[in-house]
């Protein structure tokens, strides 16, 4: 039986530290029967004001207009570790809530990034890895520095492995000795192991997951984008959350509304379940299944990053994506959008893996 495939999580220890707010908004309705309040997006960053590299950079104007945006919006900025409690025990969600993450623990997060949230009182999660700050690399933070900001209470610390290695291109042994690794440092560094993992590059398949399973890890997040909500949850979908991507390019205050404002799409009965492309299948089959009667639903465009809009086929609830072009290696990330009205979009995100 086709198991339930939606970024809306289950089970994982609550988390101890990192779990601050912001006090909610009121509520706003745009569905009789589907409470837009019930879900939750991340957006996610990496350099601040290193404009050298601006596909991962994020400009110091950009960043001061996100920040008073997220502050005056009407947004609930929440800690990753208040999302994954409600998560875990099935709570709603307050009114446009989002989460702020930031990858690789490069300096400009210390010298640019921290100083801003930390006056605005916005937490977010620095997702290290620890091998570059081991080796001093010039660009990246220095455990001291790491040491300052996880005494903040608004910071949580969350791993992104020794190596930042392509998980779903290791073998079991290389991503568990990679974890271990970077756990050994955390451990000697902070004093602590860190609960929750984003994938380097984004990338992960059902193995990988069973493996941070298996290390202790309780969520895990990718780089494809979504809203995910607490309602009719399965096993693995608190290890696949989606973020949305800002940078230089997509990290104006338009896409950053779009992306903290995103809704979730109740999706069920998703294939594939694995993010993993199988050769002899490839383009893979895709199809979900929306409730019937959804609002809007005849409205739902999706899009691929390699093959643009792609063309839906209709079976009552059912929806069947066709996909004509042969996925190339790497990631292939999908996206499926409907409007949920006021200027806000219910959004469904994939990650696809060809090896």
């Amino acid at each position: 039986m086709i198991k339930r495939y939606r970024f809306m999580a289950l089970a994982g220890a609550l988390l101890s530290a990192g779990a601050l707010f912001c006090a909610p908004a009121g509520a706003q309705n745009n569905d009789d029967n589907y409470a837009p309040d019930d879900g939750a997006s991340i957006v996610m960053y990496h350099r601040f004001g290193e404009n050298d590299y601006p596909t991962t950079n994020t400009r110091l104007e950009q960043l001061d207009a996100h920040i008073a945006e997220l502050k005056n919006g009407g947004y609930s900025v929440l800690a990753l570790g208040e999302i994954v409690s409600r998560l875990k025990a099935g709570k709603r969600f307050p009114s446009k809530s989002v989460g702020v993450t930031i990858d690789d623990a490069y300096r400009s997060v210390y010298t640019e990034a921290w100083p801003r949230f930390k006056k605005a009182g916005i937490p977010f999660t620095l997702f290290v890895a620890t091998e570059p700050v081991d080796r001093g690399l010039s660009r990246y933070m220095t455990w001291e520095q790491i040491r300052e900001i996880a005494a903040d209470p608004l910071v949580t610390i969350g791993s992104q492995t020794s190596s930042h290695l392509h998980m779903a291109d290791s073998t079991q042994a290389q991503n568990v000795a990679d974890i271990e690794t970077s756990n050994a440092h955390f451990r000697k560094e902070l004093g602590y192991v860190p609960k929750l993992i984003a994938y380097p590059y984004g990338e992960f398949s059902g193995a990988v997951i069973e493996t941070v399973k298996r290390a202790g890890f309780v969520a895990g997040f990718g780089q494809h984008s979504g809203a995910f909500g607490a309602t009719d949850t399965i096993d693995n979908d608190i290890y696949r959350l989606p973020r949305f991507a800002m940078n230089e390019n997509y990290g104006n205050v338009a896409r950053l509304k779009t992306a903290a404002g995103a809704l979730p799409m109740p999706i069920q009965d998703a294939i594939p379940q694995d993010t993993l492309v199988d050769p002899n299948g490839n383009p893979p089959y895709i199809g979900f299944t929306l409730p019937t009667d959804f609002p809007r639903a005849d409205q739902m465009a999706c899009f691929s990053n390699h093959e643009g809009k792609l063309k839906l086929e209709r079976l009552g609830p059912r929806i069947e994506v066709r996909m004509t072009q042969k996925l190339p290696q790497g990631r292939t990330r999908l996206n499926c959008t409907l409007p949920a009205g006021e200027g806000r979009w219910r959004w469904f995100g994939m990650l696809l893996y060809v090896k």
